[in-house]
């Protein structure tokens, strides 16, 4: 079995967590109350591309990210004085690492108290327990509250966007429109980050953590699937011919993992069902489970579990457990995000390649894919005085610095000849140290990040290889369209609700329920809010455009 360092499995973990990464009928928030319908709508922020290295490969307005074939020799400086006053700072947010050593204990911690100007005071809180602790932060003191809040969107928390609405400092004043240019790192998000965060009563809240456009991938074992016939260009006739050529022994060509529906995103997607929400040029919303291509996309998963193409426990297994049956070639594939990358190609080395795979057609159509929501979360300030904002402001502008920047390499990497040594490309690679002291443990990244470019370090063809996937497939990505929308039905029912769909999915999949129980399950679905849920986002839409 290859070796894997836990650090690489949360990662694969925190990338599993990119929105869409799990299931294309995915959940939201939104609360009547603070519906952007009727009120007077606060300009995005205005766009500036920071400053920083020419990328080797382009970026498109499409959606194509820039990639970088090497490290950037030469590292540009994005922020011109130290943001911070001496003063102490409470910052919270989701986790996918192991808790870190304490800041007196903690190099890597130390290094960016000192290039902030701040003392910080981290709450550092699990995936696992997010919900929980969210929930108690959300009922409590509001004087309690720390300084920056990570929201992160793998959740619904109910009542989400009236708890920001009360609470959060409201940022449009400066950060909409030009206020931002105060903010160069800020500035530099994507606008289509700002959108799928979206308003709340028409003004701006947060900061989103921006994200690329693929969502949730079929990662391959791309040997075991060639030599088992896989090609450009395939169909869904191919792809379960090919699926059970490459099963044999103990490997199946299919893994999945505990609530990812077997990987039902992908398989929706080429099926070319909506990601959750469709919008028709009349505004009207339609669900995916009312929708006869997603009714096909279950109808081929059950099939492709019928002739024995998945991994017999998919029902059971956990992500990263999947993810080491993955690197040691028991399962040929499995669904993860776009995010994933890094790790896959990183672990694999020498064991296996691993790619992207290309959406199968259906009926002679191109396959599509899932488009993930362009903002992984976002980030709220407690109310505070306007200096206070400000300073809380430029801590975030400088945890956004861009990919070749100082900025960028301290809180992603830490200190030179502490946390990491270069590679002969002039890559950052860790060392002893930098494995426990990291971003991962220590998730600044989760508070603010500028934009996410292409990079393996090391490996350049990986690179070409995932800016000529994005190339083929972003022209063919399927969005949700009630991203950055608000619904109070969602958000009160969202979670019970997507819970209804979901475990019927895995039932019928599993074999457990006739594919027939379907229509019964979404009528279901509709008059306990589905239909309510419709509405809602049909009138905040209206409202937007």
């Amino acid at each position: 079995m290859p070796s894997m360092s836990r650090r690489t499995l949360l990662l694969s973990a925190a990338a599993l967590s990119v929105p869409g990464a799990l299931t294309a009928c995915s959940t939201g928030s939104g609360d009547s109350d603070v519906s952007n319908a009727g009120k007077k709508l606060a300009p995005w922020p205005a766009y500036r591309a920071a400053s920083g290295p020419k990328p080797d490969l382009a970026p498109t307005e499409a959606g194509v990210q820039a990639g970088y074939t090497a490290y950037p020799a030469d590292l540009v400086r994005s922020v011109s004085r130290t943001p911070g006053d001496g003063s102490t700072v409470k910052v919270m947010s989701v986790s996918f690492g192991t808790p870190p050593k304490p800041s007196s204990a903690n190099r890597f911690w130390a290094a960016v108290e000192k290039a902030l100007g701040v003392r910080i005071e981290y709450t550092i809180v699990s995936q696992a327990d997010y919900q929980k602790k969210m929930a108690t932060v959300m009922a409590g003191d509001p004087d309690t509250l720390p300084d920056i809040i990570n929201l992160f969107s793998g959740f619904v928390l109910p009542r989400e966007a009236e708890f920001v609405q009360r609470r959060a400092e409201d940022l449009t004043p400066y950060l909409s429109g030009e206020a931002i240019a105060d903010y160069p790192n800020l500035a530099g998000i994507p606008t289509h980050a700002w959108q799928d965060m979206g308003r709340i009563g028409g003004r701006l809240y947060g900061i989103p953590l921006e994200r690329p456009l693929p969502g949730s991938t079929l990662w391959l074992n791309q040997g075991l699937f060639t030599d088992a016939g896989m090609k450009e260009g395939w169909t869904s006739e191919d792809f379960a011919a090919v699926a059970r050529r490459a099963t044999s022994g103990r490997t199946y060509a299919l893994g999945a993992a505990n609530g990812s529906l077997f990987g039902n995103a992908v398989h929706a997607a080429a099926h070319h069902a909506p990601n959750e929400w469709a919008v028709t040029k009349d505004g009207t919303f339609q669900h995916c489970a009312a929708d006869e291509r997603y009714k096909a996309a279950i109808a081929f998963q059950a099939e492709l579990r019928k002739n024995g193409s998945y991994y017999p426990d998919s029902t059971s297994v956990s992500q990263i457990d999947l993810t080491t049956l993955y690197y040691n070639g028991t399962v040929g594939s499995m669904q993860d995000g776009f995010g994933a990358y890094l790790p896959k190609y990183r672990e694999s080395q020498g064991k296996l390649t691993p790619a992207a795979a290309l959406p199968y057609s259906v009926d002679g159509e191109p396959g599509g894919i899932v488009a993930a929501r362009r903002s992984f979360g976002y980030t709220v300030l407690k109310k505070a005085k306007k200096e206070r904002v400000e300073l809380l402001l430029r801590i975030l502008d400088y945890l956004a610095a861009p990919f070749g920047s100082q900025e960028w390499e301290l809180v992603h990497y830490g200190v030179e000849g502490t946390h990491f040594t270069r590679g002969k490309d002039g890559s950052p690679e860790p060392t002893e140290l930098g494995e426990v002291e990291n971003n991962t443990n220590l998730p600044l990244k989760y508070l603010a990040e500028g934009p996410q470019v292409l990079f393996v370090p090391g490996m350049p063809d990986a690179v070409r290889a995932l800016h000529s996937w994005q190339q083929k497939v972003v022209p063919h990505a399927i969005r949700n369209a009630s991203n950055g929308l608000q619904s109070r039905t969602k958000n009160a029912q969202g979670t019970t609700l997507k819970a209804l769909l979901d475990d019927a999915v895995t039932g019928i999949v599993a074999g457990r329920l006739p594919l027939s129980e379907w229509d019964a399950v979404v009528k279901k679905w509709r008059a306990q809010g589905g239909d309510r849920m419709a509405g809602e986002f049909a009138k905040d839409y209206a409202a937007n455009t």
